[in-house]
């Protein structure tokens, strides 16, 4: 995913856009992250939430919340000169997971955002990421009100992979999000190259 420009003096420059997933559980702040960091307007598939639905998704927690991401949500950031990352925000009920597997193709490696009032809202995208060896970075976002935890506690509580990044964020600022995703291309980065090397070796 890759495209060329010129540059000031006319020779050619490779401008890299990277694909990186923003998943968990519903209600973590997902759309929120994405509508954070996007520099473009972001694309939204919300719909109201129905009386139907609430009998379906679990909103304990989450109890204002009114509507809820049926496709995906899409920005963009651009990380430095020459570096953009495409987001795809997923939808966080089980029932439309179906579209996970057409959006992780081809994907970097993804954010899986938490909140430390809901943490097993997380397993099913942790262990998603896991077994199909997609690099990721585990968001705790900070709720005003909710406990804090420790990487390490997460990182136990959740049985991790080792070396995993746990950080701490805040879904609603900028320039928290962005270190989250400067966080995970770091650490994509480097998951890429060992696997590289594991090969050649």
């Amino acid at each position: 995913m890759g495209s060329e420009r010129s540059d000031d003096k006319g020779g050619q420059t490779t401008a890299l856009a990277l694909k990186i997933l923003v998943a968990g559980g519903f209600g973590v702040g997902k759309t929120t992250l994405v509508g954070a960091v996007s520099e473009i307007r972001p694309l939204r598939t919300e719909e109201l939430l129905s009386e139907v639905g609430r009998t379906v998704d679990d909103t304990g927690g989450v109890d204002r919340k009114t509507t809820t991401t049926v496709a995906m949500d899409f920005g963009r950031i651009t990380i430095r000169s020459g570096l953009s990352l495409y987001l795809f925000g997923t939808p966080g009920q089980d029932r439309f997971w179906f579209l996970w597997d057409e959006l992780s193709q081809g994907a970097l490696g993804a954010v899986v955002l938490a909140d430390t009032r809901r943490l097993e809202d997380c397993f099913p995208a942790v262990d998603y990421f896991e077994h199909r060896r997609i690099p990721f970075v585990l968001a705790l976002n900070c709720f005003s009100g909710a406990r804090t935890y420790g990487a390490h506690e997460v990182s136990r509580a959740l049985d991790l992979d080792r070396g995993t990044p746990v950080v701490l964020c805040d879904a609603r600022d900028r320039d928290s999000g962005k270190e989250v995703l400067v966080r995970l291309v770091e650490y994509a980065g480097r998951m890429h190259t060992a696997r590289l090397l594991d090969s050649a070796g």
